[in-house]
């Protein structure tokens, strides 16, 4: 793994972290934030939002785009704290972690710890929330990637098991007030559902559901995001029991995983850990037959 101190784009005080293909670009002047992940000399998975860099000491929460960290529920206020302060980083035996000063509001402090593999395209993300404050809080982790636009994600549905040899249900899907399961950039598979991110389409759709696969993946021009993160069969999740969400509008699309409600007492720390790949060179069809084939060869070269 190489780190090495950089600015990027309009932000002073960055760190990147590479090995001989992909990189990412953490920049310390917020978060703790990741706003570049992508192959090297190449384009950036991830949407940025440049126009928020001049607004960061306002005092008010900017999405910056990226990859951060927040807290379900979603409570106004108290989810999207501003990030907008200097992040520390400490590096210990190619861990790297980044950790934000404490919230003032919420007393919760966030911080993110990565490594790189040397040999292939893999991203440990560990996310841990420290409660500083003298009270009980529930929460649950809540780790939000923000992709570029012009891809789709694709999450899986539960393997098919046929009636009556199945009775019960599987899984939550769970929608939200504004979720229009007739619009076009949704397509509802037997195997597989998919979101598209489509620019001229201003309208947000979100889908929440409990993944017991533990996986979700973003498909974009050739390049394959994948995210994998665990499902605790036992957990209560957020959300009416999702551990993994999508979220689209005009501008990205959020590949979203969740880890179960905690009572986080006073000094008492959570953590949940997402696995990232990238791949090029993919060709993913569009039909749940060939997402499946491609998905049978990608899959047995992961793991968490």
């Amino acid at each position: 793994m190489v780190h090495t101190l950089c600015s990027y784009n309009q932000w002073d005080h960055c760190l990147r972290l590479a090995n001989t293909e992909i990189e990412l670009i953490i920049t310390l002047d917020v978060g703790p934030r990741i706003i570049r992940f992508g192959f090297i000399e190449d384009r950036n998975e991830f949407q940025e939002y440049p126009e928020h860099v001049a607004l960061r000491n306002d005092g008010n929460y900017h999405s910056y785009g990226g990859h951060r960290l927040w807290v379900a529920p979603e409570v106004e206020g108290w989810t999207n704290h501003p990030d907008n302060n200097p992040v520390s980083w400490t590096l210990d035996a190619n861990l790297l972690t980044c950790t934000a000063q404490p919230e003032t509001r919420t007393k919760l402090q966030k911080s993110i710890t990565l490594s790189i593999d040397s040999t292939r395209n893999r991203v440990q993300v560990i996310h841990t929330i420290t409660n500083v404050g003298e009270y009980e809080r529930v929460l649950a982790p809540w780790a939000i990637t923000v992709m570029a636009p012009g891809g789709r994600a694709i999450i899986p549905q539960e393997p098919f098991i046929p009636h009556p040899q199945r009775v019960l249900p599987v899984r939550p899907l769970v929608l939200w007030s504004y979720t229009d399961m007739q619009d076009k950039r949704w397509t509802w598979g037997s195997r597989f559902i998919q979101l598209r991110q489509d620019t001229t389409l201003h309208a947000p759709q979100k889908v929440g559901a409990r993944i017991s696969q533990g996986w979700a993946a973003y498909y974009n021009n050739g390049h394959l995001f994948l995210k994998l993160f665990p499902c605790f069969a036992d957990a209560q999740y957020p959300d009416f029991g999702c551990n993994a969400e999508l979220f689209t509008n005009h501008r990205m699309l959020e590949v979203e995983s969740l880890g179960p409600l905690v009572a986080l007492k006073p000094q008492a720390t959570v953590s949940h850990t997402e696995t990232w790949y990238l791949w090029k060179d993919v060709v993913l069809g569009t039909t749940d037959t060939e997402i499946e084939a491609t998905f049978a060869n990608i899959l047995p070269l992961t793991k968490i």
